[in-house]
């Protein structure tokens, strides 16, 4: 029969995932001849065969791939002839568009971890022991396509066995771009006040550190993780002192599953999660323990737990035998360090570094995860799932920046169908925060060569991502830029990840965002779809007492709907909300709450979390963000149906009667269960109200118990699964709001 030349192009995670190697095995396997190359694109083949040959190749193709490939698009077309003579693996080209997804940091794979321990084989106990399957890929690379020379193991050259592996195709570290080993590849040191170990000792030197207390700051793939015995409240209380971190809880870094089910409850998806490729931190229930500090996480019942992901942390545990408290390294709203020139800031915090020598070009934070009614729910996306890679329902006409909220920030690119998000870049807070904000979207301009055509931004002027999207219009007059309400990004995020395009019924619940009337909305309803939205629904607007100090302090927002209620009789009150202020204090905030001084309108069901907070004499004033929540988290008892009253008129939410109800609820229990329950009832009337699925999103929905009561009542809500709800989904519902039905004719 006579054979044809075929070319296949292939998109999605392609490269970087032992692709090459795959097709080319496949191709021997078939007795086929051909080349397969990556490009900007992805990968394409090039091959000699008859249709039937052609037919079963493809099938084994999608049907077999490597563990951490994943296409997205599969394309075959007839080309021009071309006899081969054999198959080959070719060199990778530039090309002007650059499309190819950058593979994400992997996790330590089996294999590999059964030769770090295996004495005879060469890499044995080497720290940065990698093959195609896994190991570090986004936090290395420079530039597309996915090729070592491109990453920062350009810096390392091969010795004769490394690149003997890394040019056989036969071989499981076939283009393994950071290949190495003890002779030529990175090597680590300690950094302390005692005199500097060779590599073979490193891991005893901290396991002593370890031993005596100490906290280490560890070099990993993203950035550096402080660490140190999370059994000993004497390490744990140091480190919480240094940091200063009075209260918010700790991830604990265990050896293996078996260790993490000595300390939490684990149902089969946190399972499955925990042991995943990508190794994310997975909040879980914890059980009762001897074992753990009473200092990893003060008054709360859930722990963050996660695997060793790399050699290095599996050699330390194994090692000190023992969990470990394991926490970004970073100064309170700054960025993760990633250079120990940047780890200087932290330098009174810990006491010895475990460095090594191999460039972190891309920072990158630990993801977290939680299970909700066996739903996974990301609250951090960032190593081993980002850069995210999301398709859109509508094809985009320009290239598109999109900027992101302030808070849990992320930044995103769209191109035609394709939008790909930022790993997580944290809070705009400070100028090193703004600075890795920039450098993300550096990062992105490079790795692509993007320059985008319109820029989009949220709607508050005060943000920095608002200002950065002006200061970008400055230089290039021609670059159009676009503000989106925070709060229908939030709904267009959730259904981009999902798909949708038909009209939904979107409840946005978080701490803040700006309204269509310069107010700070919050606790909205929405009836939306691409080509917009209306509000049909929200919470009674209430002050916040001393503006963004209301922020953290919930008592000033529990005073506001106090003097709502009951004007200048507060001042006679014996609650713990009213005690917690001075008399001058009383005072003076009832006169701003009077004449609206300082006293901005907030809409926000964030704000009403913290009010019930103060009010059940739960949290006054809060040391970390969300603290309020996860405090109410702890009391609410699911044997308790009832809910507290509250009215609706003309789609406001009036929530005064229930503030009244819950002043006279004597048992705090039963108080912070009806609240819950109120919201749920909320949201179920409203539901009823609209025939249209219901979407839900905003930092409201990170709250576990919140979330499992509505999808117990309403199962079918939609929640995004891959974006977090809190505002690092708010850049992909920005380019979400530009994609346009396709008009008809």
């Amino acid at each position: 029969m006579e054979k044809y030349t075929y070319k296949i192009s292939i998109t999605g995670m392609v490269q970087g995932v032992g692709f090459r190697p795959f097709v080319y095995n496949l191709a021997h396997k078939y007795h086929l001849k051909g080349e397969v190359k990556n490009d900007a694109s992805g990968v394409y083949i090039l091959l000699n065969a008859t249709p039937e040959q052609l037919q079963k190749f493809v099938d084994d193709l999608q049907n077999n791939l490597p563990p951490l490939a994943k296409i997205d698009t599969l394309v075959v077309e007839e080309a021009e002839f071309k006899e081969y003579e054999t198959f080959s693996i070719v060199q990778s080209e530039e090309a002007d568009i650059k499309t190819a997804l950058i593979p994400p940091d992997i996790s330590i794979c089996k294999a590999c971890e059964k030769e770090l321990f295996d004495p005879s084989n060469r890499r044995y106990l080497y720290p940065f022991i990698t093959c195609t399957d896994c190991g570090v890929r986004y936090s290395i690379i420079k530039t597309l396509p996915y090729d070592r020379p491109n990453t920062s193991m350009a810096d390392f050259k091969m010795c004769e066995a490394c690149e003997a592996e890394y040019h056989d195709p036969s071989n499981r570290r076939y283009h393994a771009q950071p290949i190495g080993c003890w002779e030529c590849g990175p090597s680590l040191e300690v950094r302390s006040k005692r005199e500097e170990g060779r590599s073979e000792d490193v891991i005893a030197e901290a396991v002593s550190l370890l031993h005596e207390g100490k906290v280490l700051a560890v070099k990993g793939v993203g950035g550096y993780h402080l660490i140190c015995d999370a059994t000993s409240d004497k390490a744990v209380r140091r480190l919480r002192e240094r940091k200063r971190r009075p209260s918010k809880p700790f991830a604990v870094m265990v050896e293996n599953l078996e260790r993490a089910k000595e300390l939490a409850y684990i149902d089969e998806v946190e399972e499955s999660l925990l042991v995943s490729k990508e190794h994310p931190i997975v909040l879980l229930q914890a059980k009762e323990n001897e074992v753990l500090s009473a200092h990893v996480a003060p008054n709360i019942s859930k722990i963050g737990l996660f695997l060793p992901y790399t050699p290095l942390h599996l050699l330390l545990l194994r090692a000190f035998g023992k969990p470990i408290v394991a926490t970004s390294a970073n100064v309170t709203d700054e960025p993760i360090c990633t250079s120990y020139e940047s780890l200087q800031k932290l330098e009174n915090v810990y006491d010895a570094a475990i460095d090594h020598n191999r460039e972190i070009v891309n920072g990158c934070d630990d993801s977290v995860v939680m299970v909700v009614a066996g739903r996974k729910v990301t609250l951090r996306r960032a190593r081993g799932y980002a850069p995210a890679s999301v398709k859109l329902p509508f094809k985009l006409d320009k290239k598109v920046l999109a900027l992101g909220a302030n808070q849990k920030s992320t930044v995103a690119i769209g191109f035609e169908h394709e939008v790909i998000l930022s790993p997580h870049i944290g809070d705009l807070d400070t100028l090193e925060s703004l600075e890795y904000f920039e450098k993300n979207i550096r990062t992105f301009s490079r790795i692509y060569d993007f320059m985008p055509d319109i820029v989009v931004h949220d709607m508050h002027p005060n943000y920095e991502s608002t200002k950065y999207a002006r200061q970008l219009k400055m230089k290039h007059e021609k670059l159009k830029i676009v503000e989106v309400q925070h709060h229908y990004a939030h709904i267009l995020g959730v259904m981009a990840e999902k798909g949708l395009s038909e009209k939904v019924l979107g409840v946005a619940f978080d701490g803040t965002g700006l309204g269509d009337d310069g107010t700070l909305w919050g606790g909205e309803f929405l009836v939306c779809d691409n080509e917009g939205y209306e509000r049909v629904a929200h919470f009674a607007p209430f002050k916040l007492l001393g503006g963004a100090k209301a922020i953290k302090e919930p008592r000033r927002v529990a005073l506001s709907l106090l003097f709502d209620l009951y004007g200048e009789k507060v001042f006679e009150m014996k609650h713990p909300t009213v005690q917690s202020f001075s008399p001058v204090e009383l005072k003076t905030l009832y006169l701003s709450w009077q004449k609206g001084l300082n006293a901005p309108l907030s809409f926000s069901c964030g704000r009403i979390f913290d009010a019930v907070a103060s009010l059940t004499d739960v949290c006054h004033v809060m040391s970390f963000e969300g603290e309020s929540g996860m405090l109410l988290e702890e009391l609410c008892d699911s044997n308790v149906e009832e809910h507290f009253p509250f009215s609706i008129t003309e789609g406001e939410i009036k929530i005064l009667p229930m503030i009244e109800a819950l002043l006279h609820e004597n048992d705090t229990v039963v108080a912070v269960s009806k609240f819950f329950n109120t919201l749920v009832k909320i949201v179920t009337i409203l539901h009823r109200q609209y025939d249209l699925p219901l979407v839900l999103s905003g930092g409201v929905f990170q709250n576990k118990v919140l979330l499992d009561l509505l999808l117990k009542k309403l199962p079918k809500s939609v929640i995004s699964n891959e974006i977090p709800p809190n505002d690092g989904g708010v850049s992909l519902g920005q380019i979400a709001s530009l994609c346009k039905k396709p008009t008809t004719s």
